[in-house]
């Protein structure tokens, strides 16, 4: 019952209302109120206080969750990790949007003729990483780097190459001095993607616009709004543009599966592991 309280004490604080809470653990609002409720005797103090049409934690409640967040984590792991998974159990997934467009939308079509209770959510990579640590998800497919410390086995399926998509006719001509080309890019700001700035900048790159979608900068491309970055596996939803696509020597961003050490352990989630290594050896040794 503590662990429940805890649990939705975290939500709340990233989701701001009761509704969203109980959506996210599939329960009524009036459960979400009566756990945080049992919480607040529980502790003898006050931790969520109305903000508008919002609920905001009170400075105990904040204190109480920064103390306890990482050991909330391994708790939440620890449990996921000893549930039984039946064949019919759900198996939570948590991928990447631009790694399920580009890589395996087919391979998921397919496999789930053999499974088909994979229970697939689309995130960034750090809030994968998160999903992953804390037993929400079995499995996660994530890009760019990875932070260190995170916690989690990684196996790298690919190295995924960068092409510039439009009006640049080569991307490796020289530049006048000190003079920097214009591209679109995603966010480079997230975690994930921070490392890509210095490279870009070598190459004589920088964002006029950085988005948070690559859907956004698929459009943009197909629009003509060039140059755009983009990933290789990304390119086939661009058209016409996609196959005139420029690569960008030595500029690159790894795929990687992340998985709690134990989930090996058990079979389904094996079996998939190794159908996706197999899956992704396959672009490995295929050149776009």
């Amino acid at each position: 019952m503590l662990l429940e309280g805890l649990e939705t004490l975290s939500l709340l604080a990233s989701e701001g209302t009761m509704a969203k809470v109980a959506s996210r653990l599939y329960i009524s609002q009036s459960a979400v109120s009566k756990r945080i409720a049992q919480l607040e005797q529980r502790l003898g103090k006050k931790l969520i206080e109305p903000d508008g049409r919002q609920i905001r934690l009170t400075p105990q409640a904040q204190a109480l969750l920064e103390r306890l967040a990482p050991s909330l984590a391994e708790m939440k792991g620890v449990l996921a990790d000893s549930q039984t998974l039946f064949d019919q159990t759900p198996l939570p997934i948590a991928c990447s949007e631009t790694l399920l467009a580009g890589y395996l939308a087919r391979f998921i079509h397919d496999y789930l003729g053999q499974d088909p209770h994979l229970a697939l959510s689309t995130h960034h990579t750090p809030v994968i990483l998160t999903k992953v640590r804390s037993g929400e998800a079995l499995l996660g497919i994530c890009a760019g780097r990875l932070p260190p410390g995170h916690g989690l086995d990684a196996d790298v399926l690919l190295e995924e190459p960068f092409y510039l998509v439009g009006n640049e006719p080569n991307p490796t001509r020289p530049t006048t001095a000190g003079a920097m080309r214009k591209i679109l890019t995603m966010d480079l700001d997230n975690p994930a993607n921070r490392y890509l700035r210095e490279p870009l900048a070598a190459l004589g790159f920088e964002p006029a616009m950085e988005l948070d979608s690559y859907l956004a900068l698929i459009e943009l491309a197909k629009a003509g709004m060039g140059p755009v970055l983009l990933p290789a596996g990304l390119l086939g939803l661009v058209g016409e543009q996609g196959e005139m696509a420029c690569p960008l020597p030595g500029l690159g961003r790894p795929l990687y599966l992340v998985y709690r050490q134990s989930s090996l352990k058990r079979e389904r989630i094996a079996r998939l592991v190794s159908a996706l290594h197999q899956h992704f050896r396959h672009y490995s040794d295929t050149p776009r």
